[in-house]
């Protein structure tokens, strides 16, 4: 990427804006890059909304400037990762209170079509017609992006709930489809969650949010009468916490749950009584998480009962049980103990068995309990390194359990275990066109040592005729915040990286939960240096170890990960030749210090409230906008979305600024901005491709300077 002919940089005005926090002075030359939400939506833009979008449009320009050189490479990867997509596919069919349920993506669609078939009576093959239901291709039309967050179909079969955002702000409005005839109701919610419940037919449930985006109150809204009618059941006031709600897989209640990042609540409303109130089934407790599971009494007519997975008392989470009707702690039940070596992550309760899904030194294990006998056995995996998660299992009167497997050299696949027999089938695996051949590539996992001594696993892949011993390109991925584990996936786009010579490598850095609750509590608040310390000591160890070239290392993160992106180039900028920070959240001191903006109010538990000067001087020591100094950076790609919800745009957008006031050596330090969308980039399966494009053709027209041709 030669820089011959390129055109110097944008140069946004510097526009100093001092503020008072904590007794100390902070000054923000770019806090005119910020807008409001209207400001951005509005269709005449003000003078200050068209200099923001000026300098964004501007920084575009700039980026594709640099990254000329490489234009037909991306083309080459854009084409390569499209041709690996089966165009016209089927999901596997699910069933759910007397219908299956699938969706098919038809050739060059976007975006799929939902489709239903009834179950039929005294037989358990699927039907060969399927009807469809929700075409989101069609929905799709004439528009830039395009999210179906979620749809719920009413008990009777007969009526479906559906939530869209058409903008990427993840503010849905909630429609309502007659299912005979195929037509949408007049009622229209707005300003909602992603999702809802029914009670009944016609009484249905859904979250509204406040203005900073968070899921605050949940109203009862009767279809077919005006959503401004609709009656609020429940404000939940504590900014910390945000609510959703939701029907039992029982069908007894609608339940209302609201989390903060360390406690959690949970609300019941029977379905027979849709006017009732809802009532705390446990009491909010400081630090005490929890989810609930109901079983119904079934025909017996006793009363069902509520399994608790909780941190009580159990750091790692224990299983505990309760009568329905006998709530309190003093009548739980220990089903499941807690384990000092084992995080017990979720269970999926049957008829006759319970699933137990569980995290083992890293890797993800499903554990089958006959609950009459209290034998079990556990699902057998092979690889390296790989994850194991729960599939779609919406029935309880089965013996039946879908599960997915994937692992770096293994696309996802969907099994059907019987509970009973332990035998597996293989329903489906991602096909993979254009020649794949898992036995091409080497799945490793291997351990690097932190800098106070602590074990930090780390995931690779690479093709076997990669050569090692410090001569080839290493990508390292990271994330490391509120408990996410980043699991060791296949990626068919990640194939013309690794077909191109080089290694991808992920971090299972302190702040995720890997090994346990005590692997995240390790990586937040006080101990969040952890996060940042384990990563630099697991890039050090992949070049001493011989996987990476010392002088072709980069790092990639989003989000919070685009934050351990940062702070990592500040501490080390000499040990990577680039990064690719994604909605990197690098502004940490200036957002947390607005309680008016989305997500800040929830996350005082993850990062600490810097209106307190303890906090405050913490999280200064880490921020990447406030920690920029001086220094030969490495080349760097940023990217954003315009309507982001989660990370601001101007946080990446100030962050690139300052940075090149800094840049003491040669190398580019790029922004882009998807300008029609939010957090989660281009929406599009076909789409979203040109973002992935983009990031590869930049780290590989570093690491192999004539890959442009």
């Amino acid at each position: 990427m030669s820089p011959k002919t390129i055109q110097p940089p944008p140069k946004p005005i510097r526009d100093p804006r001092s503020s008072l926090v904590n007794g100390v002075e902070r000054t923000d030359e770019y806090a005119w890059m910020r807008l409001t939400e209207e400001q951005r939506n509005a269709k005449t833009p003000d003078a200050a909304t068209r200099r923001v979008i000026d300098h964004l449009t501007e920084e575009n320009a700039y980026a594709e400037q640099v990254l000329a050189p490489v234009a037909g490479l991306r083309n080459a990867l854009y084409a390569e990762m499209k041709g690996r997509i089966k165009e016209s596919d089927l999901s596997v069919p699910y069933r759910e209170n007397g219908f299956w349920y699938r969706y098919r993506y038809d050739e060059g669609a976007e975006y799929p079509v939902h489709m239903r078939a009834p179950v039929l009576p005294n037989r358990e093959e699927i039907p060969a017609e399927f009807t469809d239901f929700l075409d989101e291709q069609a929905m799709a039309a004439g528009h830039d992006y395009f999210d179906l967050a979620d749809f719920e179909v009413a008990p009777g079969n007969n009526l479906m709930a559906y939530s869209v955002d058409t903008v990427g702000r993840r503010r849905y409005e909630i429609r309502f489809r007659d299912l005979a005839t195929g037509k949408d109701l007049a009622d229209v919610i707005t300003q909602a969650g992603d999702g809802g419940a029914f009670a009944d037919d016609r009484t249905f449930f859904y979250v509204r949010k406040d203005r900073t985006l968070r899921n605050a109150r949940v109203f009862r809204h009767m279809v077919g009468t005006d959503p401004a009618m609709d009656v609020e059941v429940f404000h939940e006031k504590n900014r910390a916490f945000s609510c959703e709600v939701y029907r039992s897989r029982s069908d007894s209640y609608v339940i209302i749950s609201t989390e903060s990042t360390l406690s959690s609540e949970h609300r019941l409303l029977r379905t027979s009584d849709p006017f009732g109130e809802f009532e705390a089934l446990f009491p909010r407790g400081r630090k005490h998480e929890m989810s609930i599971m109901h079983v119904g009494g079934g025909e017996s007519g006793m009363p069902g009962k509520f399994y608790i997975l909780t941190n009580w008392k159990a750091r790692n989470f224990r299983l505990m049980e309760c009568p329905e009707n006998r709530t309190a702690k003093e009548f739980w039940t220990e089903v499941i103990p807690h384990r000092v070596d084992v995080l017990l992550e979720d269970v999926d309760i049957f008829r006759e068995h319970l699933v137990v899904t569980e995290r083992k030194a890293g890797l993800s294990h499903l554990r089958i309990v006959q609950l009459s006998t209290g034998s079990e056995h556990e699902v057998a995996f092979h690889d390296p390194a790989y994850v194991a998660f729960s599939g779609t299992n919406p029935e309880w009167d089965t013996t039946k359990f879908r599960y997915g497997y994937a692992s770096l050299t293994t696309p996802t696949s969907i099994f059907e275990h019987d509970l009973r027999g332990g035998t597996d089938v293989l329903l489906k695996q991602q096909e993979v066109l254009g020649g794949f051949d898992a036995e091409r590539y080497v799945s490793e996992r291997i351990w690097a040592t932190g800098q106070d001594g602590t074990r930090v696993p780390v995931s690779l892949v690479y093709r076997r005729d990669t050569p090692l011993r410090g001569r080839s390109p290493l990508l390292l991925y990271g994330y490391g915040a509120y408990g996410i584990n980043v699991e060791p996936v296949f990626s068919s786009n990640r194939v013309s990286m690794l077909d191109r010579g080089f290694v991808f490598a992920i971090a299972h850095v302190r702040g995720g939960e890997e090994l346990g609750r005590a692997w995240y509590e390790n990586g937040r608040m006080e101990h969040k240096a952890n996060t940042f310390s384990d990563f630099i000591a697991c890039a050090e160890h992949l070049v001493k170890e011989g996987y990476a070239d010392p002088k072709r290392l980069y790092c990639m993160g989003g989000s919070a990960g685009g934050l351990l992106v940062g702070t990592v180039l500040n501490m080390r900028p000499d040990l990577w030749d680039g990064a690719v920070a994604e909605v990197p959240f690098v502004d940490v001191v200036n957002t947390m210090l607005d309680a008016d903006l989305p997500l800040t109010t929830g996350e005082y538990d993850e990062w600490g409230d810097p209106r307190e000067p303890e906090a405050y001087r913490r999280i200064l020591g880490y921020s990447p906008y406030d920690n920029i100094h001086d220094a030969d950076y490495p080349a760097i790609l940023s990217t954003t979305g315009f309507h982001d919800s989660q990370v601001q745009y101007w946080e990446p957008a100030k962050w690139v600024a300052r940075l090149r006031e800094h840049q003491q050596g040669k190398r580019p330090i790029l922004l882009w901005t998807n300008m029609e969308a939010g957090h989660g980039g281009a929406s599009g399966r076909f789409e979203r491709l040109t973002e992935v494009a983009r990031i590869y053709a930049f780290l590989l027209g570093r690491a192999f300077p004539q890959a442009g041709t």
